[in-house]
């Protein structure tokens, strides 16, 4: 009876210990709830909306951003009951009574009272966005809370700037220095002798989403090679003699930003194929490889021979089986 006894005591002290700690790592570590993240895209209780003209009238510096605001896609939005623009100024910046009470007299707005957005934590300038967007735009951005960006407190607003112009949607143009800002690490890949033509032809979301998605590194397709045969459909296949390891994955051999070996290949020829096709090292080849011209194996490139590497319908014309060659 006492050993029961020691053993209820001994496992209630274990549980009261283990609440203790998660009540400590909750207290410790909170995880501010979407209520505050609202909370904070409120405003002041005190202040009433006002629109846009009463508020921009007050401050004429802002007469270029009210005009590329109006051309936007944004002001551009005009709601067919009441004839007033689905999004505007108060939209993002909070009500604002407050801010011009006392323009007339001080010849300024107290933006004090407005929403201080440079100032909110990436989770809330995102969901201020995603306010809109989150029913709006729902194929484009229905994985963005688990996406890499997100999960690295980027908000919306490191990419998008809505008082820079009418354009609001990041420019082609503009995609490459917007993302090299944070992965230097392509950047450096996009200057190698061997790249995909960025500045010509291709861009960044051209193969990945930047709001997220299901696969590995955000990209667009299923697979590497379905994002890859967009471009290079002549690769697709299928073909009668495949390549197996390619039909895969491009980046089996090759590196898709960029490499010192043409083209974009992971380690130059004939040393890339080597890695799997070993048996040209083995004796019964040195004696043929000797033979031709005194060249050894490492001055030549396998696809000299064996031109079709991705996959072919033709046979060999030496009749030596299924070799990929033309």
């Amino acid at each position: 009876m006492r050993h029961l006894l020691f053993s209820c005591l001994l496992f209630l002290g274990l549980l009261a210990a283990a609440c203790g700690t998660v009540d400590s790592l909750k207290s410790a570590r909170p995880i501010a709830p979407i209520t505050e993240y609202e909370a904070l895209l409120v405003g002041s209780l005190e202040a009433n909306y006002i629109g846009d003209e009463s508020c921009l009238k007050s401050c004429h510096k802002h007469d270029k951003i009210a005009s590329d605001f109006k051309h936007s896609v944004h002001g551009d939005q005009i709601s067919g009951e009441t004839g007033l623009p689905l999004v505007n100024c108060e939209s993002c910046h909070g009500p604002g009574s407050l801010a011009i009470e006392h323009a007339a007299e001080t010849q300024k707005c107290a933006f004090d009272t407005l929403i201080p957005l440079e100032e909110l934590p990436a989770q809330a300038q995102s969901m201020l966005c995603l306010k809109c967007h989150s029913a709006a735009s729902t194929p484009i951005l229905h994985n963005w809370t688990a996406s890499t960006h997100a999960n690295n407190d980027v908000s919306c607003f490191d990419c998008h700037q809505l008082h820079k112009g009418p354009q609001q949607k990041v420019d082609r143009h503009e995609q490459e220095q917007i993302c090299f800002s944070c992965h230097q690490e392509v950047r450096m890949q996009f200057a190698q002798f061997s790249h995909h033509p960025l500045h010509q032809k291709v861009v960044c979301s051209d193969c990945h989403n930047s709001h997220g998605g299901t696969q590995e590194k955000s990209l667009l397709g299923s697979t590497t090679r379905e994002v890859c045969t967009r471009c290079h459909m002549e690769y697709q296949g299928p073909f009668v003699y495949e390549h197996a390891d390619i039909t895969e994955d491009c980046i089996t051999c090759h590196v898709p930003h960029g490499s010192p070996n043409k083209p974009l290949l992971q380690v130059s020829q004939p040393f890339l194929c080597l890695q799997c096709h070993t048996g040209h090292l083995s004796s019964h080849y040195e004696e043929t490889l000797d033979s031709l011209a005194g060249k050894q194996a490492f001055y030549n490139r396998c696809t000299d021979c064996h031109s079709a590497i991705h996959g072919t319908d033709i046979p060999s014309a030496h009749g030596r089986g299924s070799f990929i060659a033309r």
